[in-house]
């Protein structure tokens, strides 16, 4: 090997390129450039704050300076506890989503940094407190996207040496951001270059990681590229690949909506929520009691038609509510959104058509639908699976999911 191949063997996986999928490379050369410049920028907001805190005033108080970091500590912590609570489950499904509002958030909290020098002092404390909170945000998308990007780098069970390597990778693009940031800060000290450069160097941090994002081809389903796949599937039953779904993806997607191959919102999903909420969507509240008033026969039907089946489901005013029970698989749930997506485009098509009796309550639609995506999936999934996807591993449901198990010997839930 040349000495140039031995240095880069130092910061690369073992056995590159065949341990690592083939967008890996792509993504660590934008993910680089914008730790680069997200360095340099990460130097001008620090400036601002020991600015803000009073270094070079001879009235600063080193006791104020202190509890001031003490306070943005504390929010940081806590808005990393309740983060992390409210959103956890949401992270490794819409990685690529999060990879790319991690640093948002961080380019937000920088352009705080930068303004609180113009505020008084009472200003500037709640200034920087939000700032913290923001950073701490960034902190929990980041880490759990990046976490969830390395497992679908990673083809070898490498994970480990791949998390050292990116980690070696960041030191040495810190480290020149450093010497590069060094430089810009002594020669940019007014406010409108600081600001020019400030607002210069967040474009190219959010540009590259927008690319970095959109360079990565996952491999699982999540909801909208279960979208993507299964409405193809169904209108002209051709089966895409990751790379030809990750040209086609948002990053930026409304979480639950069901959308057709030609873009058209056909409504929103809600997958794993507890039954009482699909109970909800059949019956009549009552405003006044706020009791609920339950039809026996539609209730009755409903669990007969999926008897067989590891999930309910129900379409109410374009809204479709999955209930999953117990023991259902990653192709269960699947089924269920295809079932979903498939249902909303039915309803999309038959909205003026005069329907029977049985049709009023949505049995016969869901009826007809449930055959057509069980049929379709189960003759597709190898030919998913050849296509390089990913079915075992469930990413549908981005909250806490419940699950419920249906006793049809005794009639009970």
């Amino acid at each position: 090997k040349t000495y140039a191949q031995r240095i880069l063997d130092v910061f690369l996986p073992a056995g590159y390129p065949h341990s690592v999928t083939e967008d890996y490379i792509q993504y660590q050369i934008y993910d680089s450039l914008q730790a680069f410049s997200s360095s340099i920028a990460g130097l001008l907001s620090s400036r601002a704050v020991l600015e803000g805190v009073g270094v070079g005033d001879a009235s600063a108080s080193p006791t104020a300076a202190l509890l001031l970091n003490v306070l943005q500590e504390s929010m940081g912590r806590i808005a990393t506890i309740l983060f992390a609570h409210k959103l956890g489950t949401s992270l490794e499904p819409e990685c690529k989503m999060y990879r790319l509002a991690a640093d948002i958030l961080n380019d937000m909290a920088m352009v705080l940094d930068c303004l609180s020098p113009a505020f008084p002092k009472a200003g500037r404390v709640l200034i920087l407190s939000f700032s913290s909170v923001l950073r701490s945000l960034c902190g929990v998308c980041a880490g759990s996207s990046k976490a969830s990007l390395s497992a679908h780098f990673a083809k070898r069970g490498n994970l480990g040496e791949l998390n050292a390597k990116d980690s070696s990778q960041e030191t040495v693009i810190s480290l020149l951001g450093m010497v590069a940031g060094s430089i810009v800060v002594s020669w940019v000290s007014t406010p409108m270059a600081t600001w020019a450069t400030l607002i210069g160097l967040l474009s190219i941090h959010l540009a590259t990681n927008y690319a970095a994002v959109t360079s990565v081809s996952m491999r699982t389903l999540n909801r909208q590229r279960a979208n993507i796949v299964f409405s193809r599937i169904l209108q002209d039953g051709e089966v895409l690949r990751p790379t030809d779904v990750s040209k086609m993806e948002r990053i930026l997607e409304r979480d639950g909506v069901l959308r057709w191959t030609d873009d058209h919102i056909l409504g929103h999903c809600c997958i794993g929520v507890p039954l009482a909420k699909l109970l909800g969507t059949i019956g009549e509240s009552h405003d006044r009691t706020g009791s609920l008033t339950l039809q026996d026969i539609k209730i009755s039907k409903l669990l007969q038609l999926f008897e067989s089946e590891a999930y309910i489901l129900w379409h109410a005013q374009s809204t479709i509510t999955i209930v999953l029970k117990e023991g259902c698989s990653p192709v269960d749930q699947l089924q269920a959104w295809m079932h979903s997506l498939l249902l909303a485009q039915r309803a999309r098509e038959n909205t003026s058509r005069d329907q029977p009796e049985d049709d009023r309550n949505g049995l016969a639609e869901i009826r007809a639908t449930l055959r057509e995506a069980k049929k379709c999936l189960s003759t597709n999934v190898a030919r998913l699976r050849n296509a390089g996807w990913d079915l075992d591993t469930a990413v549908l449901e981005t909250r806490a999911g419940t699950r419920i198990s249906v006793d049809f010997g005794q009639g009970d839930l």
